[in-house]
């Protein structure tokens, strides 16, 4: 599941820069989001120490802002930072899980601050999470197709149904799955490769960005 989100993220971020009038690329990306989301939930399940992973994830949220808004021109804060927000979210639930008033004030605070700042994929991204954290795998698919056409209706994501078929691929092709996970990733190409694309992105960007410049 490592390699194909990784694989689908790239082919987004190459779409969004230089073929950005061809949904084909954009469509295939969608897929990147739900991996990523169901694999942090996993990690969260089996980690030995979630602070440390909560720090590994902030950290590399700081770490991957700079090349983000490089890469893409944009203010924006990047995927990663809105992870952390989840993973810090789902940490909290579970600290106040005998509390349910505390547990909705925290779902709507997190809400509330991903969509007050440009956070990337915004509140979608938390609702994934809780999706995919506490609903039963046999709902996942139609908890996501719900939560697909609200972001159809709230912020004009028709792509973003595509997304769909990622949890389909998680819950309904499992054998599949099992043989993606084959390929096994080493932790730190796992955990440096989204900051180290968009410096790649971006370098190639300026550079072309340049050529042209200097050829005008």
């Amino acid at each position: 599941m490592q390699f194909v989100a990784m694989l689908t993220m790239l082919i987004d971020h190459i779409g969004a820069v230089w073929y950005p009038e061809d949904p084909v690329w954009r469509i295939i990306g969608r897929l990147a989001m739900p991996f990523y989301i169901y694999a942090m939930v996993i990690g969260y399940f089996r980690t030995r120490d979630v602070h440390r992973y909560l720090m590994r994830v902030g950290i590399l949220a700081a770490i991957s802002q700079i090349p983000y808004q490089l890469a893409f021109d944009v203010l924006e804060i990047n995927v990663i930072a809105t992870l952390f927000i989840c993973l810090l979210t789902l940490r909290l639930l579970d600290w106040l899980k005998d509390k349910p008033i505390a547990c909705v004030a925290v779902i709507a605070a997190a809400i509330a601050l991903l969509e007050a700042f440009p956070f990337d994929y915004g509140a979608y991204a938390l609702l994934l999470t809780l999706i995919y954290r506490y609903a039963s795998p046999r709902y996942f698919a139609a908890l996501h197709l719900l939560l697909n056409i609200a972001s159809v209706f709230y912020k004009g994501w028709v792509l973003q149904l595509f997304s769909l078929m990622a949890t389909i691929w998680i819950v309904y092709l499992p054998d599949l799955m099992k043989s993606m996970d084959k390929i096994k990733v080493p932790r730190i190409v796992w955990r440096s490769f989204y900051p180290l694309h968009l410096i790649g992105i971006a370098v190639v960007h300026y550079y072309s960005r340049l050529e042209e410049m200097l050829g005008a």
